[in-house]
């Protein structure tokens, strides 16, 4: 692809870097963005650089958030003895879409991978066994994806924790395995949530 602008090239080549965007995708909004008013390029690029400069991640349960603890944690009228497991944020968002879970979230940053070199340190899974170890969590629902890295995560969470007086359980299997949560229509994930079975009784499958 040839450019007539080193200027153009360079937003171009940084905005295919985003995920899902090609070099087309990019130039095409790179030329949409070259006819809009200035004003609007300023708003985006000053968007962006806040988000990047000023957002947060929850103190109690690693969500992002403009405040130290998210508004899902300052939300009294949460079920804050409830706690959903899930891989990272955009799960969180997936699941409060489905109005459905009235609980609160752990969010982990990931799931363990040995073959990428992602192991139970990288991840937010001490914070989560101190939650329960401290007492007044009744159950921990397991939100992960339906692959062999999200069994194993779940397995190693439950070896961790399953000494303590605390109710494990998964999402129903509504979700297809190897489905990521994010993608999952609304209904089907409310349904998964509602209809949530016993950690143990999966067991047998890991």
């Amino acid at each position: 692809m040839e450019f007539s602008s080193k200027l153009l090239e360079k937003a171009v080549n940084e905005m295919a870097q985003l995920p899902g965007i090609g070099r087309r995708t990019a130039l095409r909004l790179v030329l949409h963005l070259l006819k809009q008013p200035s004003e609007q390029t300023q708003f985006l690029s000053q968007a962006l650089t806040s988000m990047r400069d000023e957002i947060k991640f929850c103190t109690n349960c690693h969500n992002i958030s403009d405040v130290e603890v998210c508004e899902i944690c300052n939300n009294p009228n949460r079920n804050h003895k409830i706690i959903c497991v899930v891989e990272d944020v955009r799960d969180v968002m997936a699941i409060e879409n489905t109005n459905q879970f009235k609980g609160i979230y752990h969010v982990l940053g990931g799931k363990i991978s040995p073959i990428d070199g992602i192991g139970p340190s990288q991840l937010n899974i001490a914070s989560l066994v101190e939650k329960v170890k401290s007492g007044g969590t009744e159950e921990l629902i397991f939100a992960l994806s339906s692959t062999m890295e999200g069994d194993t995560t779940n397995f190693y969470i439950f070896r961790q924790i399953k000494d303590f007086d605390v109710r494990t359980s998964t999402i129903a299997r509504g979700i297809a395995v190897g489905d990521e949560l994010e993608y999952a229509d609304e209904v089907t994930l409310g349904r998964s949530i509602l209809n949530r079975i016993p950690f143990e009784n999966t067991l047998k499958n890991i």
